[in-house]
C-alpha cells in the first residue's frame, strides 16, 4: 500500500495479537506481560528491520541464522521487515528459502510501497493484504479527535483542507497538523483555520485558482499578471500553484464529462457549485486546450 496507510502499525499490532496472552476476539489485550514487553520494547523477540539500510545478503543471513532459536518470552518470534522491496536480489534469494519451509515459530511481515519490484517467488509465498489510501472524511474525523486531544483549536474545513492535501495518507495528515499547529504558535486560543493551513502547505488556495482560471477564461491578463504577483511576493511556489491549476481545470474536465461529478470530486458544497459555475462558462475543447498549454508551461518551468 502507499505511504502512511497503517502498514508498519498494522503489523506491531500482529505481533503482539499472536503473542498475546489473553486476546480479544483475536485482539491483542495490551495488559499481558506479553503484550506490555512488547510495547516497551524489553522483549526482543519482535524485530523490525528497515531494508533501505540493510540490502545486503550478508545482512539478511544474519538475521535468518536467528531463526533456528526458538523465541524466550513469547510464543512466536516476528521479523517486520519494511520497504522489503528495496533489498538486493541475493538477499531476497536468501529469504526465499525460510519462506518456503518457515520454523513453526517464526513469522515474517513483509511491508512495501512498491509491490511490483518483489519477485514472484516471493509473492507466491505470501499472504497479500492491500492498504488503500484512507478516504477524506475518516482522516478528518481523526484529526478533529487528535486536535481535542491535544487541545489543538483547528475548524472542520481546515481538517478536511489538511485531509486533501495527505492524498490519503494519515502519517502526512498528522505531521502536517503538527505544523500547521506550530504556525499558530502551539496556543490553543487562537484557531487554525484554512488560511492557516495553506500558508504551511506552501499552497495559493482554491479561491486563488479560482481566480486565476476565471482571469484565463475572461482573457484578462492583468489580473492573472496580479495573482503570480502576489504569489511570488509571499515567496509561494509557482510549480506548486500550476499544479494547482491542473488540478482545478481537471475538476472542470470532470464536471463538464460525467452526470454524477460529485461522486467523483473531494470537494465541499460551495467549492462544487464555484467549480460547476465556472464550467458552464467554457466548452470542453477548450478546456484540454488550456490543460495542454498549462502541462508544457510546467514542463518549461521544471527545466528552464
Amino acid at each position: 500500500g502507499t505511504r502512511g496507510t497503517g502498514k508498519t502499525t498494522c503489523a506491531k499490532l500482529l505481533a503482539r495479537a499472536v503473542n498475546c496472552e489473553h486476546p480479544v476476539d483475536g485482539n491483542p489485550c495490551n495488559e499481558c506481560p506479553s503484550c506490555r514487553g512488547i510495547l516497551d520494547g524489553s522483549i526482543l523477540d519482535i524485530l523490525e528491520l528497515d531494508a533501505a539500510s540493510n540490502t545486503g545478503v550478508d545482512n539478511m543471513r544474519a538475521i535468518l541464522e536467528e531463526t533456528i532459536y526458538p523465541p524466550a518470552n513469547v510464543q512466536k518470534r516476528v521479523y517486520i521487515i519494511d520497504e522489503v522491496h528495496m533489498l538486493s536480489a541475493g538477499a531476497f534469494n536468501a529469504l526465499l528459502k525460510t519462506l518456503e519451509e518457515p520454523p513453526a515459530h517464526v513469522i515474517f511481515i513483509l511491508a512495501t510501497t512498491e509491490l511490483q519490484k518483489l519477485p514472484a517467488t516471493i509473492i507466491s509465498r505470501c499472504q497479500r493484504f492491500d492498504f488503500r489510501r484512507i478516504t477524506i472524511p475518516v482522516i478528518s474525523k481523526r484529526l478533529e479527535y487528535i486536535a481535542s486531544e491535544e487541545e489543538i483549536n483547528i475548524n472542520h474545513d481546515a481538517c478536511a483542507l489538511i485531509a486533501k492535501l495527505s492524498q490519503g495518507g494519515m502519517r502526512d495528515a498528522i505531521s502536517l497538523l503538527e505544523l500547521c499547529a506550530g504556525e499558530a504558535g502551539g496556543k490553543t486560543d487562537k484557531e487554525i483555520t484554512t488560511d492557516i493551513v495553506e500558508q504551511t502547505a506552501g499552497i495559493a488556495g482554491r479561491e486563488t485558482t479560482a481566480r486565476m482560471v476565471s482571469a484565463i477564461i475572461d482573457g484578462n491578463i492583468e489580473a492573472s499578471y496580479d495573482i503570480i504577483s502576489q504569489l511570488y511576493n509571499s515567496s509561494r511556489d509557482v510549480s506548486i500553484f500550476w499544479q494547482d491549476l491542473m488540478a482545478y481545470y481537471r475538476d472542470i474536465l470532470v464536471i463538464k464529462s460525467c452526470k454524477n461529478a460529485k461522486k467523483y470530486l473531494d470537494l465541499t458544497d460551495s467549492e462544487y457549485s464555484e467549480t460547476a459555475e465556472i464550467a458552464e462558462s467554457i466548452r470542453r475543447e477548450k478546456i484540454t486546450f488550456h490543460l495542454g498549454i498549462i502541462d508544457k508551461a510546467l514542463f518549461d518551468m521544471q527545466h528552464s
